[in-house]
């Protein structure tokens, strides 16, 4: 199969003619079998043949995190006995939603992933370790499985274990890929350097990192990568996917953000008020599904936060890329007069000496302002000298000093695996 679908590399104006052709039979399928676009469409005066152009979009409502998951069944355009597989969100945001697919929608997520392990380099040779879980209804699980089938390549399924288990498998069936959390990477580095492991002579070549930005938003590698890549010379290659769009965004070899499949996906980058950004501007990633069956979304505003950058990749890519995101919009936090994103908070943690793993915790405070407390792991004999590295990088990067809180593995162990994902934020603001 051929890697590099031909839409990628066409001009502007074709990928456009493309997508409206593809957004004019999204727009009528949802107003012939989606209960919930059914009733929105009446309610905003929506007449679905008169949406043909991708300026039309504008025009058209947006649908919200709120609207999926208060309205989570009107959403499904398919009858039950057709759906393949249920999947949910991981309710970081609230409480999990479900996303079913029919069998032609995993058939697009298997192509989906194909394509986008090849953009990160990736091969029928290369031999894929999946550090992560593929049960608990994760759709990211089954598409990285289904995915990597589809290219051609082997996968190892290990599952989120400990560092120990990851290396005996490395050194046993030696993959080419890791796939993974990148400040899991961190956690494997500290284990080969305590165990006597020569990282640089093992088979590993690349990682496919999830769950985590990889980049600061001039698109450079932030503190938590260039911590791996000042140990491991292995090349790293970030994503950006969530189980509603049913689609990836990944990075080729440039790692100049993560490229747009314009045949899966249309992708807007909006304001408050529903308007698309000025080109550099961060604004709330909005997409559109093409091609999905069981549950379409049009206009779906993510809350994930993100720049597109729109001119011409060096890897022949002609697409739009998405850079990191820099915080999802429910969770941006106003700290005396600063307003900021838990990726900020992560990147100083993430550069301060001593500081071993942590999480971050927004409270609400005596006069109902956001609070932040840090809590802090650190060998006992460094705790003073780490509280001070912390103050000091907090009070000349932030102007604020958080609450330090020093803890135990074990308790910060509780507080991070709050659902199947690791959480290093958490919010226990007054709703």
């Amino acid at each position: 199969m051929n890697h590099l679908p031909e839409i990628e590399v066409q001009s502007p104006d074709a990928v456009k003619r493309f997508q409206e052709e593809k957004l004019t039979a999204t727009v009528r399928y949802l107003a012939q079998y989606s209960p919930f676009y059914q009733r929105l469409f009446s309610e905003h005066g929506v007449v679905a043949e008169n949406i043909t152009s991708l300026d039309d979009l504008a025009t058209l409502p947006v649908t919200t995190k709120d609207d999926f998951q208060n309205h989570n069944w009107d959403f499904l355009c398919v009858a039950r006995e057709r759906i393949a597989e249920y999947t949910s969100t991981s309710g970081t945001l609230g409480s999990p939603v479900i996303v079913a697919l029919t069998e032609n929608d995993l058939q697009r997520l298997a192509y989906n992933e194909s394509i986008s392990f090849a953009c990160a380099d990736g091969s029928s040779a290369d031999l894929y370790q999946l550090m992560l879980t593929l049960d608990r209804q994760f759709m990211a699980g089954i598409a990285y499985y289904q995915g990597i089938h589809k290219l051609g390549a082997g996968l190892i399924r290990v599952g989120p274990g400990l560092p120990a288990m990851q290396w005996e498998t490395i050194q046993r069936l030696k993959p080419t890929v890791l796939v993974g959390v990148p400040s899991f990477l961190v956690k494997l580095i500290e284990y080969a350097e305590q165990n006597g492991i020569d990282l640089n002579q093992c088979s590993v070549k690349k990682a496919v990192c999830i769950g985590e930005s990889l980049r600061t938003a001039d698109l450079s590698l932030n503190a938590l990568s260039q911590k791996i890549a000042d140990a491991w010379n292995i090349k790293l290659y970030g994503t950006y996917a969530s189980t509603e769009m049913q689609t990836a965004f990944t990075e080729c070899g440039e790692g100049k953000g993560g490229h747009h499949h314009p045949e899966l996906i249309i992708v807007e980058v909006l304001n408050d008020n529903n308007q698309p950004v000025k080109p550099g501007e961060v604004g709330e990633v909005t997409i559109t599904t093409l091609g999905v069956e069981a549950m379409p979304l049009l206009r779906y505003k993510t809350g994930d936060m993100a720049t597109a950058h729109t001119e011409a990749c060096a890897c022949g890519r002609t697409t739009l890329r998405l850079g990191p995101i820099v915080g999802r919009k429910q969770q941006m936090i106003k700290l005396k007069g600063t307003t900021l994103y838990p990726p900020g908070i992560f990147e100083i943690l993430n550069q301060v000496p001593g500081v071993d793993d942590y999480a971050v915790e927004v409270v609400t405070g005596e006069l109902g302002t956001d609070e932040l407390n840090l809590h802090i792991l650190t060998k006992p004999e460094q705790q003073p000298k780490t509280q001070e590295h912390l103050r000091a990088a907090f009070q000349s990067r932030l102007r604020v000093v958080p609450s330090i809180v020093f803890t135990t593995q074990p308790v910060l162990e509780k507080l991070q695996h709050a659902g199947r994902k690791i959480k290093k934020f958490i919010d226990s603001r007054k709703k």
